[in-house]
């Protein structure tokens, strides 16, 4: 990840070409270890390819994973259903009761272990 970074770092900086010199000398300058290894890897990976081609198919495969997250959301907004005023209810009740429970700091003093 790093080799990547500082790569698209220079891309940014206006070098529409970085070598692998340049990146070894964005690592230096920031005291980090430069591994040969992977930043050989790296170019030989991205030597026939664009950057923003590549960039565009990795985000185009992070779309297709699921997270799994955004499902809970949808199910609470569609689940309302017409009775909107009913579904809010239960939340200012609650809303209230942990407003309660701050106001009452036993004359000033919070403790700890509450």
């Amino acid at each position: 990840m790093k080799v990547i970074a500082a790569f698209l770092l220079a891309k940014l900086a206006g070098n529409e070409k970085p070598t692998k010199d340049d990146v070894k000398s964005i690592f230096d300058s920031v005291g980090a270890e430069f591994d040969e290894k992977k930043t050989d890897l790296f170019f030989s990976l991205v030597k026939d390819h664009d950057v923003t081609e590549l960039i565009a198919a990795g985000r185009e495969k992070m779309g297709a994973l699921s997270s799994g997250g955004g499902g809970g959301v949808a199910m609470v907004a569609g689940g309302a259903g017409g009775d909107e005023g009913k579904a809010a209810e239960p939340a200012a009740e609650t809303k209230k009761v942990e407003e309660e429970k701050e106001e009452s700091d036993d004359g000033g003093m919070m403790s700890l272990f509450d």
